[in-house]
């Protein structure tokens, strides 16, 4: 048996881009920043960021085309890397094949019904 399945949860690093694919596909392409914190051997805290590039195609691509920096997310999919070669350096790329997408940021709150009681201080 086996199993590629990755999950993030982290915060869109900037606006979600649509691109359109070598077949004409469209999908979004958008980075999720993880963090990671300890405490260190002089009790001080370190920590460390990593960014996970995504892409998302279909109607999912759509959807995520519409995020925004800042938002909070859960990322479900598939590690894929991908190689290419320039100026003679091989270089290869890690990228999470988006299956699906939880948005996790706390809906705005609109502003509470006048009471009629007015404070002054």
């Amino acid at each position: 048996m086996y199993l590629n399945r990755l999950i993030l949860i982290g915060f869109i690093g900037a606006d979600a881009e649509t691109r359109v694919g070598s077949s004409e596909q469209k999908f979004a392409v958008f980075s999720v920043a993880t963090k990671r914190s300890w405490k260190n051997a002089d009790g001080g805290w370190e920590s460390r960021t990593e960014w996970h590039r995504c892409l998302a195609f279909g109607k999912l691509g759509e959807f995520a085309a519409s995020l925004r920096e800042g938002a909070h997310v859960q990322v479900e999919g598939e590690l894929r890397s991908r190689g290419s070669e320039e100026d003679g350096i091989n270089h290869r790329v890690f990228e999470c094949r988006v299956e699906s997408i939880l948005k996790l940021d706390r809906a705005v709150r609109g502003e509470a019904p006048d009471s009629g009681d007015d404070l002054e201080l």
